[in-house]
């Protein structure tokens, strides 16, 4: 499965707002997508809760894996962009 690294952008990290629009961008697609930390388990990223599970501060790398490279593109997009801005 295709997969990008990319640095947590939002100033709180992936906290409930951020979780949340990554989460509902995921479900709309209706692709399988996951997040990961370094050392963790995949999580299910159309689910805000398992989202904050990962505990992911601003910087913390996260690598998403998606076999659709539209929908790894813009949940990368996403984890990347300050999303409490």
């Amino acid at each position: 499965m295709p997969s990008i690294t990319v640095e947590v952008g939002s100033t709180v990290g992936l906290h409930a707002r951020p979780a949340n629009i990554i989460a509902e961008t995921v479900q709309a697609a209706g692709i399988p997508v996951t997040l990961a930390v370094p050392g963790g388990e995949p999580v299910d990223a159309g689910s805000a809760l398992m989202i904050m599970t990962l505990g992911a501060a601003k910087g913390t790398l996260v690598t998403i894996a998606s076999d659709d490279q539209p929908t790894l593109d813009k949940i990368a997009e996403l984890v990347a962009a300050d999303l409490d801005a």
